[in-house]
C-alpha cells in the first residue's frame, strides 16, 4: 500500500441512488484516494421487526423499514459498482454487518474486508472474516481494550493480515475528543499496523494521525453535507478531501530522516548571507 492508504467511505451516503454513488466514486478518484468503501446489510437480520415498524420520516416513506430498504443496494447495483470501480482504476470493498452480507460480497473477490466497530463483539462474524484470509481493516470505536485484544488474537491465530483503526464512534466527532494518542497505544500494545477512522468535520486530526504513525486513513465523504443522511455531517466534501489526500501523502517526506543535511540551496544561500566569511577570503 502507498502510505497512508486513504479510504473514502461512501457507506450509505449515496442514499440508494446509483448515479450519486458513481459521482462519489469519481470524487474519490479525482482527489487521489486509494479505495472507496460501502456498507452492506441484510435488513431482516440486522434489524428486528419491532424496530422496522417504528415511524421514521424519510424520502422513501414513514417507517424504519422503508428508510433502511431505501438505502440498501442489491446485486444489480453492486455489479455496476464493481464494473465502474474497475474501469476507474480504484479499489472498492464494503463492511458487511451480517454473515449473509459477507457471503454476498464474496462474489466480487474483493481485496479487503472491513469490520465495523459495533461488530467486534460478534465473535461468529469476526471468526468468519478472519477465516477468509483477506487483509482486514478493524475499527475499534465503542470497544474496550479487552475486546480489541480478543479480536487481535483471533486474527493473529488465523494468520490473517489486519490493520486496527483507532476510532471514536460519534457523528460528527469534536476535534478535542479524537484521542489520537490511542494510535500510539494500539501500536505498542498489539504490535500491529494501525490507522485512523475519523468522524470529525475537518482534516487536522486525520493529518496528526498520520504524523503519529497511522498507515491508513478512512474518512466519510459526501457531495454536499446538507444532503439527507446520518453520516453527512461527519463527512468531507470535495475540497476537504482534496486537501486531506494532498497533505497526508506529503507527511512522510515532510518528516524527513531526522539526520542533519545541508541542502545545495542552503550552501548557496550561506555564501550570499555570510558576508563576514566573504571578507576572510578576500
Amino acid at each position: 500500500m502507498n502510505l497512508p492508504f486513504i479510504i473514502a467511505e461512501i457507506g450509505i451516503s449515496h442514499n440508494g441512488d446509483l448515479q450519486l454513488a458513481k459521482k462519489m466514486i469519481d470524487m474519490a478518484v479525482d482527489c487521489g484516494c486509494d479505495a472507496v468503501k460501502f456498507q452492506k446489510r441484510t435488513i431482516k437480520i440486522v434489524y428486528d421487526e419491532d424496530t422496522l415498524k417504528e415511524k421514521r420520516e424519510s424520502p422513501w416513506g414513514t417507517t424504519q423499514r422503508e428508510q433502511k430498504e431505501g438505502l440498501e443496494f442489491g446485486r444489480s447495483e453492486y455489479d455496476e459498482i464493481d464494473t465502474y470501480c474497475r474501469d476507474k482504476g480504484i479499489i472498492w470493498f464494503a463492511s458487511a454487518w451480517d454473515l449473509e452480507s459477507l457471503k454476498f460480497l464474496k462474489k466480487y473477490k474483493l481485496q479487503y474486508n472491513k469490520i465495523a466497530s459495533p461488530m467486534l463483539t460478534n465473535m461468529d462474524f469476526c471468526s468468519t472474516v478472519a477465516g477468509a484470509g483477506k487483509h482486514t481493516f478493524i475499527s475499534t470505536g465503542m470497544n474496550e481494550l479487552t475486546t480489541i485484544h480478543r479480536i487481535v488474537t483471533l486474527f493473529k491465530r488465523a494468520n490473517t493480515p489486519f490493520t486496527l483503526l483507532h476510532c471514536v464512534s460519534m457523528y460528527p466527532l469534536p476535534d478535542t475528543l479524537t484521542n489520537l494518542k490511542m494510535i500510539t497505544t494500539l501500536k505498542k500494545k498489539f504490535d500491529c499496523d494501525v490507522g485512523y477512522s475519523g468522524h470529525e468535520v475537518g482534516i487536522t486530526p486525520s493529518l496528526i494521525a498520520v504524523v503519529l504513525g497511522a498507515e491508513v486513513i478512512e474518512r466519510h465523504i459526501t457531495l454536499d453535507r446538507s444532503m439527507y443522511g446520518s453520516d453527512q455531517s461527519a463527512s468531507l466534501e470535495r475540497r476537504g478531501l482534496e486537501l486531506l489526500v494532498r497533505e497526508a501523502k506529503l507527511i512522510d517526506a515532510m518528516l524527513g530522516t531526522g539526520e542533519k543535511v545541508i541542502l545545495p540551496d542552503e550552501e548557496a544561500n550561506a555564501k550570499k548571507m555570510r558576508y563576514w566569511e566573504r571578507a576572510w577570503t578576500e
